[in-house]
Order: C-alpha cells, then sequence, then structure tokens
C-alpha cells in the first residue's frame, strides 16, 4: 500500500487498502482475548501467498515474454535498489524446493500467479506451451504433497504489448483477458482449485495509472478511471469464461480493502467519500452491481477521476457482467487510515517499515463484519494479511511479525465466532521477495531468502502459523 498525496484530485491510500466507515468511538475500549484458544472452523484453509513476477524470476526463460514489470523496473528511478524481478526468488527453478517446504510448514494451499505473458507472451494470440507446462507441473507437484492450489490469473504482469495498446485503459484488454483466462481454464480446470480474477485491481488503476509509482507509472487519472472499470470487466468476462469451460472449483476476485476512520466529527463526510474511492467503488460493482454515486469527484476524500469522464466507460450490460455471481469475495488487508476533514490521511496507529501500512488488527474485525453487514452473504477468503520486516537484513528473528499475525488471526476467529462466513486465511508471504517498487529492500516473507545464494531459512513467524495450523485455532499469547 502507498499513501497517495494530492494528484489530481487523489487523497488516498493504496496498495493494500480500502475502507469501512465507523470508527470505534474514542472512549471505546480495546477488545482484549481470551484466555482460551479461539478456534476456527472443521475444514479452515491455511495457507500463504505469492505471486509470479515477486518471486518466479527466469523472466526471458522458456518462451516468456515482456510484462510491464519488466519495462517498468528498467527504467531510472523506478525501483528503490535498481533491481528487477530477475532472478527475484527463483521459484521458476526452485519450486520443488519451495513445495516441499510448504508441506513441512503443514500449509493446505498455496496461493500463486499465473504470469500472463508465460502463457500468452503478446497478450493475445499464440499460446506458449512451456508456460502452461510448468504451471501444469507446479499443480501436480502441490497435489502430490496434499495441498489445494490456489490460482491468481493476474497479478499485475501485464503483457507489454497490451500496455502498447493503451494497456487497461484500453476495453480491448479485458476482452483479451477473458480470452487468457478461457486458455487456463481449459487447460488447467480439471484441478479442484480456487481461482482469483483480478489482484487488487484498485492499486493496478491508482498506484499504475494515476500515481506512476508502479508499472506502468502513468500519471493520468482519465486512464486510472478507465483502468478501474475495465479490469472489473475483465473479472466479469472471465468468471463467466470460467462456468462456460466447466473447470473445477471456485471463483472470485482479490479486492485489497482498508478501513478508513474519521479522526474527529467533522471528518465522517471526507472519511465516507474516501470509503467510497477505497472500497465500494470496487464492492459494489461486484456484489451489488452498481457503482456507488460519491467514490468519484472533487470533494474531500473522493478518487479525482472525473464522474463524467468515468463513466463514460460504462457500456449498456457492463454492470451486469461484472457483477456476475462469484464464489467467494478474497480480501487483501494490511491496515487502516485515519481521515480528517480535508480528505488527508492521518496516522492513527503505528506504521510498520512500509510506511503506507498503519497496524490495526481490529480493523480486520471492522472490515469483515462490515462486508457481512452491507452485502449479499458470500463466502470470504482472506487472501492476504502480512507485514515487512523492520530493515532490508537478512533475518529469521521475526517476533513483530509473530505477534502481528497472532492478533490478526485473533481478530479472524472473533470475526467467525460473530456470523462471518469466513473460509480461509492466506498469509503474506510465503517468501521473502521483490517488492515491487521497494524492490528487495523490504521482506514480507515468513520463510527468508538469501538473495546471494537462494537458500531458504523459515523464520520464527512460520512456527506460529505451523501450529496454529495444527490446533486449528490461536491462542491469546
Amino acid at each position: 500500500m502507498l499513501q497517495l498525496g494530492a494528484l489530481g484530485g487523489l487523497s488516498i491510500a493504496v496498495l493494500s487498502a480500502c475502507s469501512p466507515l465507523a470508527a470505534p468511538a474514542p472512549t471505546a475500549k480495546p477488545w482484549v482475548a481470551p484466555n482460551a484458544p479461539m478456534p476456527f472452523p472443521k475444514g479452515f484453509t491455511w495457507g500463504s501467498a505469492t505471486s509470479a513476477y515477486q518471486v518466479e524470476g527466469s523472466t526471458r526463460a522458456d518462451g516468456r515474454g515482456a510484462s510491464i514489470w519488466d519495462t517498468f523496473a528498467t527504467q531510472p528511478g523506478t525501483i528503490a535498489d535498481h533491481s528487477t524481478g530477475d532472478p527475484a526468488a527463483d521459484h521458476y527453478r526452485l519450486w520443488k524446493q519451495d513445495l516441499d517446504l510448504m508441506k513441512e510448514l503443514g500449509l493446505t494451499s498455496y496461493r500463486f500467479s499465473i504470469a500472463w505473458p508465460r502463457i500468452v507472451p503478446l497478450g493475445t494470440g499464440a499460446v506458449n506451451q512451456k508456460g502452461l507446462d510448468f504451471y501444469r507441473a507446479l499443480i501436480d507437484g502441490l497435489l502430490e504433497r496434499g495441498i489445494k492450489p490456489a490460482i491468481t490469473l493476474y497479478h499485475w504482469d501485464l503483457p507489454q504489448p497490451l500496455q502498447d495498446a493503451g494497456g487497461w485503459a484500453n476495453r480491448d484488454t479485458a476482452a483479451a483477458f477473458a480470452e487468457y483466462a478461457d486458455i487456463l481454464f481449459r487447460a488447467l480446470g480439471d484441478v479442484d482449485a480456487d481461482w482469483f480474477t483480478i489482484n487488487e485491481p484498485k492499486t493496478t488503476a491508482y498506484v499504475g495509472y494515476a500515481y506512476g509509482a508502479h508499472a506502468p507509472g502513468l500519471r493520468n487519472g482519465t486512464a486510472a478511471g478507465a483502468a478501474v472499470h475495465h479490469q472489473l470487466l475483465a473479472h466479469g468476462l472471465a468468471v463467466r469464461k470460467f462456468r462456460a469451460s466447466g473447470a473445477k472449483g471456485r471463483i472470485g476476485i482479490a479486492l485489497n480493502l482498508m478501513p478508513v476512520y474519521a479522526i474527529n466529527a467533522a471528518a465522517k463526510q471526507a472519511a465516507r467519500y474516501a470509503d467510497g474511492a477505497e472500497n465500494r467503488l470496487f464492492l459494489d460493482p461486484v456484489l451489488l452491481g452498481r457503482y456507488p454515486t460519491d467514490a468519484v469527484g472533487g470533494l474531500p476524500g473522493q478518487i479525482g477521476l472525473g464522474s463524467t469522464a468515468f463513466e463514460s466507460n460504462i457500456q449498456p450490460g457492463d454492470l451486469e457482467v461484472i457483477s456476475t455471481r462469484c464464489d467467494y469475495l478474497a480480501v487483501q488487508y494490511y491496515g487502516v487510515a485515519g481521515m480528517d476533514a480535508t480528505g488527508t490521511q492521518v496516522e492513527i496507529h503505528p506504521i510498520s517499515r512500509a510506511t503506507w501500512q498503519q497496524i490495526y488488527p481490529q480493523g480486520l474485525y471492522d472490515l469483515l463484519t462490515r462486508i457481512k453487514r452491507d452485502y449479499p452473504r458470500i463466502p470470504l477468503i482472506i487472501t492476504e494479511n502480512g507485514m515487512p520486516d523492520p530493515t532490508a537484513d537478512h533475518t529469521v528473528d521475526d517476533p513483530y511479525r509473530v505477534t502481528f499475525l497472532r492478533e490478526h488471526f485473533q481478530q479472524a476467529s472473533r470475526a467467525i465466532a460473530a456470523g462471518v462466513p469466513l473460509e480461509g486465511y492466506y498469509v503474506w508471504s510465503l517468501l521473502d521477495n521483490f517488492e515491487w517498487a521497494e524492490g528487495y529492500t523490504q521482506r514480507f516473507g515468513i520463510v527468508a531468502v538469501d538473495f546471494e545464494t537462494q537458500k531458504r531459512t523459515p523464520k520464527k513467524s512460520s512456527a506460529l502459523l505451523t501450529a496454529v495450523i495444527r490446533a486449528n485455532s490461536v491462542s491469546r499469547a
């Protein structure tokens, strides 16, 4: 998640963000975990997650085409340590030992993404069989180890030729994505897997197209608005392809959501507008079949895409496609934001090394119960939740992450007890990796990676996850 300042009307947090409304009253007592272990339902899914560009490396191997991140990472000033996603964690070559590690940790599922340029190098047209073969071997390896595949179709690595034609600002990209998705459903859909269409469409649109801090590095609010709509349209088209293909398993979308709390009474309206920009602009079309009317504009907290320009992207029937029934909603949660009356985010909770991340475990409970309250009932899966180490140094001693994960697991169990239909939890991330614009300067893994030798060493936080999986419950301390 990144913090955006005023830029073309933007004043929001992104990269792992969305927002419920009501903040706890200032005098409210903090929640305290019970003494007894807090349980999870039988069959609850426990996993960890990665994405292709962040871990695979081998960006030119076996016919893979160029992605927007290959291009962006080579441009001066884009990556903090001037690195790229090659070799990353070298997962493309070391996947077998990584799967063995997952089994040792006790994971019941592994969420990974498929690199679109490995499958369709030019974005459309010829299919690269070697790319399909790699992911088939990965999936078979998971099944051999008793680990369920959880497959993300798009985690930000758009084929560069599609960007050259306009990227997500071009409606044709949604159609190209649907065809790419159909290729995968027909090639790999014989496996009972959980599928995720688009990962964090908000981050792509806001950070990549409006703020310019992520690929493709644009600063164009009109293009950002088009990217919002066309990614959601691509999601709906892919869900329809999934149903038509007869593929096994389930499908949904992964939205990064972030509670936004008004810091005082004067800030309540701005917090509501920010909630629209952060959350409802994505939740409402997927789950209700409509866009909110108060998310886009120039008022404090709104997203400055220009309402007329944004609405011009919407064609008859689009919202029916976008709201095609999902089997679940994937929720990605990293923290919260405070909002003042001017629509500016303010720090109300401690931040991590990732300065966009305000750590507040109870915000997860607020978010999950808010979805239950405000939207039609749908199974929920937490597909990302984590924090970086405080330095870029290689370490396996991470008591801060142990505390972070324990407290968030507690809030998840608490939400289930309150009636939230939460079915799974994936920790971000399995491995230290290429952290987008931060390069290798931020380490989110529960497994440490020595990028010189590619040696993997589980951190203390991985032991917590293993213990929680075995007990299917989380203790107070």
